[in-house]
């Protein structure tokens, strides 16, 4: 594919239904972060149950919860990404619903793992439907775009719950679930507007080459149909993509897990400059995402190679924070300059990798197996998230350098891995293709014939 054909289809029009998507994104960004920043104090004011007790039971949901990835994956493939997204958006919004009135430890505990087991599934889910909705260079494009719709949506909705809270008192956190329970709701009527023509068995993605013959692919799909999550533990290069994931995700819970510690803790800076960092990879990802990623489109990149780009960049700013962490000059005003210039390195980082790496995971799922294929891939990312709180204070008792440079080390070894798997993978997910927009609606009424 030519760069100005990239260019051309990035500046042309989107397709049909397109809003009602990333508007549904955006507003369950919204609800979510209205309690992802302070999820503890969230639960322990709705509730009433000890702060001890609500993160016993938080954790203990959460790992719970992950079982319910292998269970969507399989029920994508059998009734569709859409279906799911659908029914995952009234879980959790029932679940919030609920959890005013689930005071009771038993009520609490019943509610959190049902809620839990959403969460932990919907991201999946929702890969598995951009890789049906679009294709080729249009996943990359609302890979993005969903990226940067989170982060503005988590930062804003963190914003609207402090002023309801302000304003309302400890009623506002009553009110802040009732509205991410109404979130949902809004993001599902959306969503349910968004539909999908089906493609033919022959067209699937990631399961073989742009010259493999039908009688191939139609035997790549049967199997596929018989192989269940075999078909996926005998995909070796896609265990490499997904292992590859799993180390860059360990930087992904920097920001959140290790930032705070670093700041206060080995810098002795005040925590306000935690909050400063958080709020500056927020904006610039919210408004530099799509940006960033259109750029990679149109230099018509590989994906393997913008998302190693990425986790090099990674490794770059963690060999910075370990000098920082080394060095700790004195000086007033040097620490948050270099602080933030590591930051905005970080970012980048973020804003190269995430929709080169996701939409590469997506096209190189089987079609009729994508749904498997997402659940096992999301593991590398919950695994990552559950390992890091321990990881990092374990490493940060022992030397404040030596977390920065376990995630420089984490950080290279995927860049390796991904430049490595590139001949093992699908030819059509490594390479962009042409967009092929499959995204319908509601059929509308013939036009009549001009005469």
């Amino acid at each position: 594919m030519t760069r100005s054909r990239l260019r051309t289809r990035d500046s042309s029009a989107r397709m049909p239904r397109e809003r009602s998507m990333l508007a549904a994104m955006a507003v369950d960004s919204l609800g979510s972060g209205m309690y992802v920043p302070f999820s503890l104090v969230f639960f322990h004011h709705i509730t009433g149950l000890s702060f001890t007790v609500v993160g016993a039971v938080l954790t203990a949901v959460g790992l719970i919860g992950m079982t319910a990835l292998p269970l969507a994956g399989a029920a994508v493939d059998r009734y569709g990404a859409r279906r799911v997204q659908l029914l995952l958006y009234g879980v959790r919004g029932t679940g919030f619903a609920l959890y005013p009135l689930a005071t009771a430890l038993p009520a609490f505990a019943a509610v959190a793992l049902v809620t839990a087991a959403g969460d932990r599934a919907f991201p999946a889910v929702q890969q598995a439907w951009i890789g049906e909705v679009a294709q080729g260079a249009d996943r990359d494009r609302l890979q993005a775009s969903a990226r940067a719709l989170r982060n503005a949506g988590l930062g804003s909705g963190a914003l609207l719950a402090s002023l309801v809270v302000a304003l309302c008192g400890d009623r506002g956190f009553v009110l802040t679930a009732w509205l991410n329970a109404a979130s949902f709701a809004t993001a599902a009527l959306l969503m349910r507007r968004v539909r999908v023509e089906r493609r033919p068995a022959a067209d699937l993605g990631g399961v073989g080459t742009a010259g493999a013959s039908a009688t191939a692919r139609a035997a790549t799909v049967a199997g596929a149909r018989t192989g269940g999550y075999r078909t996926v533990f005998r995909d070796k290069p896609f265990l490499g993509l997904t292992g590859a994931n799993f180390l860059t995700a360990l930087g992904y819970s920097a920001l959140a897990v290790l930032f705070p510690l670093f700041i206060g803790g080995t810098l002795g800076e005040p925590q306000a400059l935690t909050g400063a960092a958080f709020t500056v990879n927020t904006v610039l990802c919210a408004v530099g995402g799509v940006t960033v990623a259109a750029g990679v489109r149109r230099r018509g990149a590989r994906r393997t190679r913008a998302a190693a780009l990425g986790a090099v960049l990674f490794a770059t700013a963690f060999a910075g924070l370990a000098a920082l962490a080394a060095a700790r000059p004195q000086s007033g005003w040097v620490v948050p300059v270099v602080l933030f210039a590591l930051v905005g390195l970080y970012t980048g980082a973020e804003l190269v990798h995430s929709p080169s790496s996701s939409t590469l995971a997506v096209a190189a799922a089987p079609q009729e197996l994508r749904g498997r294929y997402m659940a096992a891939y999301q593991l590398s990312w919950s695994l990552a998230s559950t390992l890091a709180p321990s990881l990092f204070t374990l490493l940060e008792a022992a030397d404040a350098r030596l977390p920065w440079l376990v995630l420089t080390g984490t950080a290279l070894s995927a860049a390796a891995l991904l430049v490595a798997l590139e001949r093992h993978l699908p030819a059509d997910a490594v390479h962009l293709t042409a967009p092929a927009p499959v995204f319908t609606s509601t059929p509308a009424a013939p036009r009549p014939a001009r005469v």
